[in-house]
């Protein structure tokens, strides 16, 4: 198993190629409608700045742990370094802060809500999303390719949908929604391009993705 640094350090090349699972997460999101338009966001855990890349916020800023996925963005939004447990940023800074499968990589998921709960404005909107508790029982893991085709598991704890309410509601967050997104019929093309369809099938239903909505009261 490799450490989110290392891990993301050799995934960085060629993360933007969608998986089943960012295609599903990424459909759930925007299911959401979480209204960014003329307003401050933040996405903790850009990764490579994909989601940010069209953005119609005032202000769009994106941090991540690893150096190597920034250097590939290709989106004009400000991007830094950082820690999502230990955020560069002023407090009450976002109207709406996204975190989109990142806290699975943390044992405690406690300081996490605490930061993203700090910089979102009062009355803001807080986006979490992770590898749903079912998947994992059900025998996935986080995994990725490398260039030579080898695969690779990192790093991951096991949130559940509870965990994460009652960390979000110890920060004074209120949990607005908390969906469950399943293998259906809109990451199908995934499995297939994996060449994977036997497992498609054989997955139809299950959830692969959490998503929950907080709000930070005004």
């Amino acid at each position: 198993m490799l450490s989110v640094r290392d891990a993301y350090q050799r995934w960085a090349p060629h993360y933007d190629t969608e998986t089943a699972v960012t295609l599903l997460e990424n459909e759930m999101v925007t299911g959401l409608a979480v209204r960014v338009e003329g307003r401050r966001v933040l996405d903790a855990g850009c990764g490579t700045g994909r989601r940010l890349r069209h953005t119609t916020a005032a202000l769009a800023v994106g941090v991540d742990l690893s150096y190597h996925m920034l250097a590939q963005a290709s989106c004009s939004s400000a991007l830094a370094v950082a820690d999502v447990r230990a955020l560069p940023l002023r407090n009450e800074t976002f109207d709406a802060v996204f975190c989109r499968l990142v806290i699975g990589h943390l044992r405690d998921p406690n300081p996490a809500y605490a930061e993203l709960a700090r910089v979102c404005r009062p009355g803001g909107t807080i986006v979490v999303t992770d590898f749903h508790a079912a998947a994992v029982q059900a025998g996935h893991r986080r995994t990725f390719r490398d260039a030579d085709g080898q695969t690779h598991e990192i790093e991951h704890y096991v949130h559940t949908a509870s965990d994460h309410a009652a960390v979000a509601r110890a920060r004074h967050l209120s949990v607005e929604r908390c969906d469950d997104g399943v293998v259906g019929p809109a990451i199908r093309p995934a499995y297939l391009a994996a060449g994977r369809l036997a497992h498609y099938e054989a997955q139809l239903g299950l959830p692969l993705v959490l998503a929950l909505v907080c709000r930070k009261p005004s």
